[in-house]
């Protein structure tokens, strides 16, 4: 990933962020959840102020920050893709759905495409094991979604995005 050079404007919005968490318990999660909320992403030149502030390493806040995969350290793009990458919805075909949504999206995974317009994200467990694969669009969840369903889903997002 790019490094994000972030204004003033953005470390004052985040030092606000941090002056309101800072006193809680267990302030790290919800913190990083408000800067998102915020700013879209968590960029990575903000990490420093965040971990002093809680007594935290850098190493401890970029841990969580990259072990979750909601958290983006770069922007998004104005749709995003997401396909579940857990046991469940690969031994039913997730891996083959990664990559033909990689063909029709015309966009690599874990990567936003030039335009903006999409960002193609692999993710560990939507939460739909029963009915795998799934895939999310936005903030809308797709169950046992076949590669005819997936080009018919997808082809929603090309003419939106």
């Amino acid at each position: 990933m790019k490094p994000t050079t972030s204004s003033a404007e953005t470390h004052d919005r985040v030092a606000a962020l941090i002056a309101e968490h800072r006193g809680q318990k267990g302030a790290l999660l919800p913190l990083l959840h408000a800067v998102q909320d915020a700013l879209g992403h968590v960029p990575d030149d903000v990490v420093p102020a965040m971990a002093s502030a809680l007594n935290l390493s850098r190493a401890e806040v970029h841990g969580v920050l990259t072990y979750y995969h909601f958290f983006r350290r770069e922007p998004a793009g104005r749709t995003v893709v997401q396909v579940c990458r857990a046991e469940a919805c690969q031994a039913c075909g997730a891996e083959d759905l990664l990559k033909r949504a990689e063909q029709v999206l015309g966009c690599a995974r874990h990567d936003t495409r030039a335009d903006g317009a999409v960002t193609l994200e692999p993710v560990y467990c939507l939460g739909l094991c029963a009915s795998s694969p799934a895939i999310q669009i936005g903030d809308r969840l797709h169950a046992r979604v076949t590669p005819e369903r997936l080009d018919s889903l997808l082809a929603g997002v090309k003419e939106v995005a």
